[in-house]
């Protein structure tokens, strides 16, 4: 509650409060100067009991008289009731407003039904403590013998509703959730918690529709909570074939599972074997998320990567032996054709411009090929390298960190390269490169370019003369990498061959 809003309340309180005082104060004295008068002037007196008695010599007062003064009394003692009444009414609110301006959060919200029910009982014994006060001669033992049947009947009629009430104090009491937690009951759908009320609780589901849920069903129910501000753990399975090597598996999945979004960096994802299944190992990936309510798409994306490193890593899925799967394999190049189409894409890449036909086509053959997701890093900063890669179809972004934030320095296409100075010199990578779309790429590796200098020790110098010609068209044009800044010719040409072993 905002602090301008609370000093109105008190304000309006202490006005309120202080007439109600005054009035009750200042109501004895009128009572005591009016039945004064009114009483010497008919020579009647009141006696402890309440009964109307003629003074000693006096006429017996009528019963016009006798009726005009107790109902003057009972006027008088009923508005002492609800004056009474309005002090004690005002102060519960007052101070109720005070406890929920304490409170923030969630916790205002579902402490409202408590608030709710103990005012009302702090009304209803204020009554009958002010009441008999006003009317002690009144006996209270029959009122509350009525009362009780008529609170069995009452009770039989609101049975559900007794039983929302009552279960949403319980509820309120033990607070097993709170708004914003997701919850998932047996046999119902999960959702977030979006409010808690005496009569039930509304649960958004996952398909953005609004679950209403008795208390009472609510207390019957074995609930699952997810709080909102916990990591909360999530598994997801699936299964690989024997011949594929456990521990190859185990750690390029947990890099794959830990670049993804709603996967918290806090806890490390856990990969393990979760059978030896008759027809292939079973497996689970434990992660912790950051938002729980949006863990169907984490599953999701994380079940596409297992997809895209499985096939980057020609681990294979299992399927069931006693069924026999016949799928139509789609045509694949044959190995002539795959170095050909490399030779083709190598030989438009300037960096490999001095090498002969036939290097090309040995560098072909040792190249690789490999699919990344989108989203996905190709390299990462600070990394190790001893490669390079020429993009073959999709787009990528090169990125380095500025002020805390990922900034994106270049896009690169198809028939772009990057990663060079790895490949030559060993250097750590220098930037981030992130797939923007699912991306091809072919792959060439230290062990790929060595048996050519072994060749041709003539090529480092050729390659090195390239590096500093691109170098400086790249300083001319602004977009000169972060790796090739302060490297003169002279440097990677001694780096390229202390990295391959030359002298």
């Amino acid at each position: 509650m905002p602090a301008s809003e609370l000093r109105k309340k008190a304000a309006f309180f202490a006005i309120f409060a202080g007439i109600v005082i005054l009035v009750l104060v200042l109501m004895p004295l009128v009572e005591d100067r009016f039945f004064s008068y009114f009483l010497e002037h008919y020579g009647i007196s009141i006696t402890p009991g309440g009964e109307l008695v003629p003074r000693s010599g006096d006429v017996p007062p009528d019963m016009m008289v006798k009726t005009s003064i107790a109902v003057a009394i009972n006027v008088i003692r009923i508005v002492e009731i609800l004056l009474w009444m309005a002090l004690v009414i005002s102060v519960v609110r007052f101070v109720g407003h005070l406890i929920v301006s304490t409170i923030r959060g969630s916790q205002s919200e579902v402490s409202s039904l408590v608030k709710t029910v103990l005012s009302i009982i702090i009304y209803i014994v204020s009554f009958f403590i002010i009441f008999q006060t006003q009317y002690p001669e009144v006996p209270l033992a029959p009122l509350f013998t009525g009362s009780t049947i008529l609170g069995i009947v009452v009770g039989l009629a609101l049975q559900d509703t007794l039983g929302n009430l009552f279960a949403g104090i319980a509820l309120q009491a033990d607070q097993p959730f709170q708004v914003g937690d997701v919850v998932t009951m047996m046999n119902q759908q999960g959702g977030v918690v979006e409010s808690v009320s005496w009569r039930g609780v509304k649960i958004r589901t996952f398909q953005n529709k609004l679950l209403v849920i008795s208390n009472s069903a609510m207390g019957k129910e074995m609930i699952e909570v997810a709080p909102k501000d916990n990591l909360n753990a999530r598994h997801v399975f699936f299964n690989s074939v024997y011949v594929a090597s456990p521990s190859k598996t185990i750690q390029v999945l947990r890099d794959a599972v830990r670049q993804i979004e709603n996967v918290s960096p806090k806890i490390r994802p856990v990969v393990r074997i979760r059978n030896l299944g008759q027809d292939g190992i079973e497996w689970e990936v434990k992660y912790w998320t950051e938002d729980y309510f949006k863990y169907p798409d984490s599953d999701a994306l994380i079940r596409q990567r297992i997809w895209y490193v499985f096939n980057r890593e020609k681990i294979d899925f299992a399927y069931p032996t006693r069924t026999v799967h016949i799928a139509e394999k789609k045509e694949e190049a044959t190995f002539v054709e795959y170095v050909n189409t490399v030779s083709e894409r190598l030989q438009q890449v300037p960096l490999f411009t001095p090498l002969a036909e036939d290097e090309v086509e040995r560098l072909a053959k040792a190249s690789t090929t490999r699919v990344y997701a989108p989203g996905e890093a190709i390299v990462r900063r600070g990394q190790e390298g001893n490669s390079m890669f020429v993009i073959v179809r999709g787009s990528v972004k090169v990125q380095i960190p500025e002020n805390n934030i990922q900034k994106t320095i270049n896009t690169l296409r198809a028939n772009d390269f990057f990663g060079e100075m790895s490949l030559l010199t060993g250097q750590p990578r220098t930037a981030t490169v992130i797939a923007e779309e699912e991306t091809e790429v072919i792959q060439i590796k230290k062990t790929a370019l060595r048996p050519l200098f072994e060749v041709n020790p003539n090529l480092m110098k050729a390659i090195c003369d390239l590096i500093e010609e691109r170098r400086a068209v790249l300083a001319m044009t602004g977009d000169q990498e972060e790796e090739m800044k302060d490297v003169d010719s002279v440097g990677v040409l001694s780096s390229l061959r202390k990295f391959f072993g030359f002298r």
